[in-house]
């Protein structure tokens, strides 16, 4: 799954930024694509609690030594970081527990609606204004789940809650992520996030505990490097390149998806599929504009 913005001052090297956000959407793509892989022999809980520890252990590896651990941890805001993971954790709970029933590419698509419901939830929580033309791009996103599920369709069943719950729980995080933007470092958040994400999933853990093979103990350990390398990646690409130019690359995640379902699940969209998933993209590509002309 991908993350907002984390802070853009220029556009320096707007070549290397798509560059690094298609490596980024690419390891999101494979992130998605071992939990769906791995949620069909192990308990959901499991899968997501290896995908938090490994990105947690990782970070400790990586920015602990930098900083000093005191300093990564250290927050303003506790309450809003607590209330951040938690956003978090049930946006990967949701969205794994809804590719055990959704194809990878339908399944990615609908949760690409959390820019749009940010767009639609920055009114009321955040005050601030959204044009006639991007609530249009917000229904338009909803006319695209719409036109993937459609009644009678092989997606139209109590299953597709799981991907919209996901993007909601998505958008609420990405909320609460501009909210301490200016109060917390990105790397303060992000790592809080995952140490909370970490121990919550291990308290559970015990009640789902099933020993993995060892080929499948290191495609956990890849679950949690794609997810950490992908976010590295992101936060990167945005500082090369602006974030609307970036916007129409972000998308290509549900290219990638597609691919890894075809090849691996054997799965390819519809026609239908195709076209709802194309207005979620358009719609998505709308909002960004808006806020580029803003």
């Amino acid at each position: 799954m991908n993350v907002n913005n984390p802070g853009y001052k220029g556009a320096e090297q707007p070549i290397k930024g798509i560059a690094l956000i298609c490596l980024a959407v690419l390891l999101f793509a494979s992130h998605d694509t071992l939990s769906k892989y791995l949620s069909g022999f192990y308990p959901i809980v499991m899968v997501v609690w290896a995908r938090y520890v490994v990105h947690t252990l990782l970070m400790l590896v990586i920015f602990v030594p930098r900083s000093g651990f005191s300093v990564v941890v250290r927050t303003k805001r506790p309450g809003l970081q607590l209330l951040r993971a938690l956003c978090l954790i049930g946006t990967s709970l949701f969205f794994t527990t809804g590719l055990r029933y959704i194809p990878l590419a339908e399944a990615t698509a609908v949760t690409f609606l959390a820019p749009l419901l940010v767009t639609a939830l920055s009114v009321p929580l955040l005050h601030e204004r959204v044009t006639r033309n991007q609530w249009l791009a917000v229904v338009g996103g909803f006319v695209g789940v719409l036109i993937v599920v459609r009644p009678g369709g092989a997606l139209f069943t109590p299953a597709i809650l799981l991907p919209l719950c996901s993007a909601l729980c998505f958008g609420f995080y990405q909320l609460l992520t501009r909210l301490l933007s200016g109060i917390d470092s990105p790397t303060t958040s992000n790592f809080l996030t995952g140490i909370l994400n970490s121990l919550i999933m291990t308290a559970l853990l015990p009640f789902f505990w099933s020993t993995p093979t060892l080929l499948h103990s290191l495609f956990m350990i890849g679950l949690g490097t794609c997810g950490m390398l992908g976010h590295m990646l992101l936060t990167q690409a945005f500082r090369h390149a602006a974030p609307a130019m970036l916007a129409p690359f972000s998308y290509g995640q549900i290219l990638f998806a597609g691919i890894y379902g075809y090849l691996i699940f054997d799965h390819t969209p519809d026609s239908f599929g195709v076209i709802g998933i194309a207005v979620i993209c358009l719609s998505g590509l709308a909002v960004a504009w808006g806020q580029r002309k803003r």
